[in-house]
């Protein structure tokens, strides 16, 4: 080594010491001291800054002359790296005292006591800087902290008056209605749009307590969250209402209350915020208007009248007892088609005002529901009479003529009258009595009211029921077919059988043609009815034949042919169809017609059955002697068998049997067979009954006697 000049500070040497002889003991020492520190860095970066600071002791240890002062450095060093813990520094003591000259020094080169004298100043060095830097970190955060205090003091202080001035500003200046009230109700503060709302004077609104502000149309449940909230149990609620304005109007509002409460959560006062809404509640008043109401008439509608219907039917309804009065004016739709649009809406006009000035009053709602139909609805009547009043004074409104676009025209109405107790229809059964009702007394001859039937309303709503699911009915095939076997008189042999439809309704079980065939005639179903059935009973026919049932004369079927069906213009067509496709031959097939179909129908409208006839197929004249026909007539009509309404017969299951039936019996059966008409008895029940009909000559019967009708199945055992 060089020797330094006089006068000259000594510059220590880099150390010597080997490089793992440091990284050694810089990993001894991390693993002291890296646990008590609250340094950011990572074990790994935290090792290197201890190897860094190992090298400036080692190096401090071998300069000559000697200088302590870098100790200071290190332990300066040491409280940047934030080992502040107080278990820090004594750990990085105890391994400067037992490792640093055993892997930092070459003891060859300094004698021992020196190394140690100069490790222990080293030692003390460190130790020193660490506490002046410790002291000097601890009095900058003491002074940061002490500034920042001061300074959040004078901003809080700033905060608190700039919040205060720019709530003052918003609460003056908010284009919503602001007001505070203590616990009590007492209003504190409004602001001035809340005075405007109201108005008069801020001091007239001041004055006032929150519980005064009460309105009529007040829900229940806003006083019932407002006496929450003053008790403290709801933090906030909002509502629409309304309240009286200084000029007796009223002022609808958007209301929002909220509680506030002080440092220690104890309820100081209440704010609300009010939004006017009375335009947009006057325009939403508007449309609900518009939607409940009439536009020619201004009445109410057919949509609130419901509504109310509802409301005084619905479970928990103050009404006890309802009447209804439906109204349809007679003839409307004559003034229409001859005087226009614009005269029909004229005179609907007035009958409204008429019917208005003499029929409105507490407890009754008239509206107009649609076209020239009007209702009156009574809630609580006094007796069904006043009900009946009610369609007395409305027939009397119309009694006198209208004038319309300059001419007089006579106004008639029929009314049906429904009145009950409200529990036990429902509004559309009501309304659905009324009006069935009310098509009574039109068919009475109109201008006039009638009484709802019960029992006439549920046939006839039964009526429309079976109407209205006849076609899913034959689509869902709930038709089916019974047989009732004809007997041939003579031998007692089965000759053939009816086919007798049924419907096996979902609801009301199975029912007769009686129920059904006249609705499906007047719908023009019967035709597909009829079709379906013919095909049945064609193609069990058929089967009955291939199992050889009623020996080796072939069994005949009997079908039942509708007027309507007589006058299909492809009855014929359809006929041959169905047994071509069947393979059935015609004389295996009879139609039944009605005597009264068959005798009205002119020339043209038997050629269908005169076709049918030349093809083979049987025709019956059926209900024979139920008409007015001229026997005469019987020789030109295209049938083969006469079938003897059982109405002929009944006389002869008396004991003895009445001798004018019989006579009467005799006779038709004499002309039948001198036009060459078979005869066939209906409804023979005794056995006395079956021995005088084969007595007088007819030649085939049906009857309970030999079987009821039944699954084609069981046809063979009426044999």
């Amino acid at each position: 080594m060089s020797t330094p000049q006089a006068g000259t500070p000594a510059t220590p040497e880099r150390s010597e010491v080997p490089a793992d002889g440091l990284r050694r003991f810089a990993r001894i020492w991390c693993r002291a001291v890296y646990p008590a520190t609250a340094t950011s860095l990572t074990r790994p970066e935290f090792e290197e800054l201890l190897l860094g600071l190992a090298d400036t002791l080692a190096t401090a240890l071998r300069a000559r002359p000697f200088d302590p002062s870098p100790g200071r450095g290190v332990g300066e060093a040491l409280v940047a790296a934030h080992c502040t813990d107080p278990d820090a520094l004594p750990r990085v003591l105890g391994v400067l005292d037992a490792y640093l000259l055993l892997y930092c020094v070459d003891a060859a080169g300094l004698p021992a006591d020196e190394a140690r004298i100069r490790c222990t100043r080293l030692q003390h060095a460190m130790a020193a800087g660490f506490s002046r830097a410790l002291q000097a970190r601890t009095r900058h955060e003491q002074e940061s902290l002490s500034r920042a205090a001061v300074t959040a003091q004078r901003e809080i202080g700033a905060a608190l008056h700039e919040s205060e001035a720019r709530f003052r500003a918003v609460f003056a200046e908010a284009g919503l209605g602001i007001g505070i009230a203590d616990m009590e109700g007492n209003i504190l503060d409004v602001n001035s749009a809340l005075v405007r709302m109201f108005g008069g004077s801020e001091y007239q609104v001041r004055s006032r307590n929150v519980l005064e502000l009460g309105h009529p149309e007040d829900a229940p449940e806003v006083w019932r969250m407002q006496g929450e909230l003053m008790r403290g149990e709801r933090e906030q609620y909002q509502a629409e209402k309304p309240y009286h304005r200084s000029d007796g109007t009223v002022l609808w509002t958007n209301l929002t209350v909220s509680l506030l409460r002080d440092a220690e959560g104890e309820p100081q006062y209440m704010l609300a915020m009010l939004e006017d809404v009375t335009e947009r509640r006057l325009f939403q008043l508007r449309l609900r208007y518009q939607a409940t109401h009439d536009a020619l008439t201004d009445l109410p509608n057919r949509a609130l009248f419901f509504e109310r219907l509802e409301q005084a039917l619905a479970p928990g309804s103050p009404v006890g007892r309802i009447g209804l009065c439906y109204l349809d004016l007679d003839g409307f739709k004559a003034v229409n088609d001859s005087l226009g649009h614009a005269v029909g809406d004229q005179l609907l006009i007035a009958v409204a005002e008429r019917l208005q000035s003499r029929i409105s009053g507490p407890g009754r709602l008239l509206a107009r529901i649609g076209g020239d139909e009007f209702v009156a609805l009574v809630t609580d009547p006094r007796s069904p009479a006043a009900v009946t009043e009610v369609a007395e004074q409305a027939l009397a409104a119309l009694s006198v003529p209208v004038e319309v676009a300059g001419r007089e025209l006579l106004v008639r109405a029929s009314i049906g009258v429904v009145e009950g107790a409200a529990g036990e229809l429902s509004s559309s059964e009501v309304l659905r009595s009324a009006d069935i009702t009310m098509y009574r007394a039109k068919a009475q001859g109109g201008n006039r009211y009638a009484l709802a039937d019960p029992d006439r309303d549920a046939r006839a709503i039964s009526r429309h029921h079976l109407t209205h699911h006849l076609p899913a009915a034959l689509k869902g095939s709930e038709f089916f077919i019974e047989y009732q076997p004809l007997i041939t008189m003579s031998d007692g042999s089965l000759e053939g059988a009816e086919a007798l439809v049924r419907w096996s309704h979902p609801r009301h079980g199975v029912l007769g043609p009686d129920r059904f065939i006249p609705l499906a005639e007047h719908t023009g179903l019967i035709v597909p009815l009829g079709r379906w059935v013919l095909q049945e009973a064609v193609r069990q026919a058929c089967e009955w034949q291939v199992r050889g049932i009623g020996g080796p004369r072939p069994l005949r079927v009997n079908v039942n042919l509708s007027p309507r069906q007589l006058h299909h213009p492809e009855l014929v067509e359809d006929t041959v169809a169905v047994l071509e496709e069947a393979g059935l031959p015609p004389s295996s097939l009879c139609l039944e017609v009605t005597e009264s179909a068959m005798v009205s129908a002119d020339d043209q409208e038997l050629k269908p059955l005169r076709q049918l006839a030349e093809l083979g197929v049987g025709i019956a004249l059926d209900d024979f002697g139920t008409g007015y026909s001229n026997l005469a007539n019987l020789r030109y009509l295209p049938a083969s068998t006469l079938k003897l309404d059982r109405s002929f017969t009944q006389g002869l299951q008396q004991q003895p049997a009445d001798p004018v039936d019989l006579k009467i019996v005799e006779s038709i059966v004499s002309l039948a067979h001198t036009l060459q008409l078979s005869v066939t008895v209906e409804g023979v029940e005794t056995q006395a009954q079956a021995r005088q009909l084969r007595e007088l000559g007819c030649d085939s019967a049906q009857g309970w006697y030999y079987a009821r009708p039944g699954p084609p199945e069981r046809l063979p055992e009426a044999v």
